[in-house]
């Protein structure tokens, strides 16, 4: 593995009750985070391969941490997002090139199929800065009942050196969705929109 991995933090997130009501079953999150250090940190490089392979390799690694703490099987995953924090020594560069260029292929995969674009954010922290990672529907980004984000943050990351690196998979949308929009039984799954 290319990364250097200080920590790996799974966490599963399970709403029973919401306004009142109870909700069966319970909408389920799972975020999977990755605490790294920044090869480039305190340096400026006109190339950023080595955070794209890394953003590589850690799609796969978090994308199937997440599926692996919901138990299901991937198919059953239905929304998905991504997030990173760059420590102060880095750039917030750096955190799109782990996202963006290669990290959604192996996510896709690990939820098996994703036909939408994976939902992201980034900025630059500290120790204990959060980030909400924003979740869409992993096959049509017009299901509105899939709209929603999970905070990430670590206590002790980023620290100057390093990028925390977080993926959220479910496998519902919110709790009581009532707001129109494309429903699950309408997706069609091609175009990423519908």
């Amino acid at each position: 593995m290319k990364a250097n991995i200080r920590k790996i933090i799974v966490q599963l997130d399970e709403i029973h009750q919401d306004g009142g009501q109870s909700v069966s079953p319970p909408t389920r999150r799972a975020l999977a985070i990755a605490v790294i250090a920044n090869p480039y940190a305190g340096r400026f490089s006109d190339s950023l391969d080595e955070l794209i392979d890394i953003g590589e390799e850690l799609g796969g690694l978090l994308g199937e941490r997440c599926v692996q703490a919901l138990g299901i099987a991937p198919d059953l995953a239905q929304s998905y997002g991504k997030a990173a924090i760059v420590g102060e020594g880095g750039e917030l560069e750096h955190a799109a090139a782990i996202l963006h260029p290669k990290l959604g292929a192996p996510l896709r995969k690990a939820v098996s199929k994703g036909a939408a674009l994976v939902p992201s954010a980034k900025k630059q922290g500290t120790l204990g800065t959060a980030v909400d990672v924003p979740l869409g529907h992993k096959d049509a980004a017009f299901v509105r009942s899939h709209f929603d984000a999970m905070e990430a943050r670590v206590a002790d990351a980023p620290r100057a050196n390093e990028i925390v690196v977080a993926v959220v998979v479910t496998d519902s949308g919110r709790p009581h969705p009532r707001i129109g929009g494309l429903q699950i039984q309408e997706i069609v799954g091609q175009d990423g929109l519908r």
